[in-house]
């Protein structure tokens, strides 16, 4: 590893396992990753060149969802698997009233938020699984930024299908829903198949095997299945450049579905 990688890796943090978080990064064009990521994106994009458009897909999809939530009144966000820090934020986009907590078992990510974040009362970094609902729901820090008496918008970008089935994904979201206030809001973005050939599907899910998380793409039937308790806003379920596209954009990737929903 280059001495310069080294000198920046925080304590305990594999380098040489690829994440779904830095691999992330550095298709946004970051610099918080390694060499293993940076050879697992390309190994992806070798079997798949329309996905180099994926992690850019997924960043405006998010950046147009909070928009739509704050004009919408919401103040209040749990961004669930954050990832890494982005050139623009949740709390950069919610607006200096807004209460935002980033939530991510990546110490990397976790290290990277805590140099980002002002040190204020608004906006703050939870070192925890979403696999384990309770525990970031009781987090004190969790509990001193968010008032789930009032509608908090849950953010799970990019981050389900790394959660396989054995894992029990939509239990986790139906935990998270049961705890936030009518008005509250889902915003969801997950990897899909089935605008794919089969062919394309395997090629891509042998290289993640290579991935620190595992990888599990779902059609639209099980993806609508997590909004469950919530009333999903037009234009539905749909491909992640689709929903309320602000401006021109290339042909879509057809790997990610999003949308977005309001618990009634």
């Amino acid at each position: 590893m280059p001495l310069a990688e080294r000198a920046r890796q925080p304590g305990g943090v594999d380098a040489h396992t690829p994440t779904d978080a830095r691999v992330y990064d550095y298709a946004l064009g970051g610099k918080d990753n390694y060499a293993a990521d940076r050879v697992l994106a390309h190994r992806i994009l070798s079997v798949a060149p329309e996905a180099r458009h994926l992690a850019a897909e997924n960043n405006r999809f998010a950046r147009r969802a909070v928009r739509h939530l704050r004009a919408a009144g919401v103040r209040q966000f749990l961004d669930i698997g954050c990832g890494l820090p982005k050139r623009v934020n949740v709390h950069d986009l919610a607006g200096p009233e807004a209460r935002v907590v980033y939530v991510d078992y990546d110490p990397v990510a976790v290290t990277h938020y805590e140099a980002t974040l002002s040190g204020g009362s608004s906006a703050a970094i939870v070192h925890a699984d979403a696999r384990h609902p309770e525990r970031i729901l009781a987090d004190p820090v969790v509990t001193d930024v968010i008032d789930f008496d009032r509608p908090v918008a849950l953010l799970f970008t990019f981050l389900l299908h790394v959660i396989d089935d054995e894992e029990h994904p939509a239990r986790i979201v139906r935990r998270f829903r049961d705890a936030v206030a009518p008005g509250s809001h889902l915003v969801i973005s997950h990897a899909t198949f089935e605008e794919k050939t089969p062919e394309a599907v395997e090629a891509v899910e042998d290289i993640f095997m290579e991935l620190r998380e595992s990888l599990t793409l779902r059609g639209r039937e099980a993806i609508t299945g997590f909004f469950d308790g919530f009333e999903l806003l037009e234009p539905g379920l749909v491909l992640a450049p689709d929903w309320r596209p602000d401006r021109p954009y290339r042909t879509p990737s057809g790997w990610l579905l999003a949308g977005v929903g309001r618990k009634p």
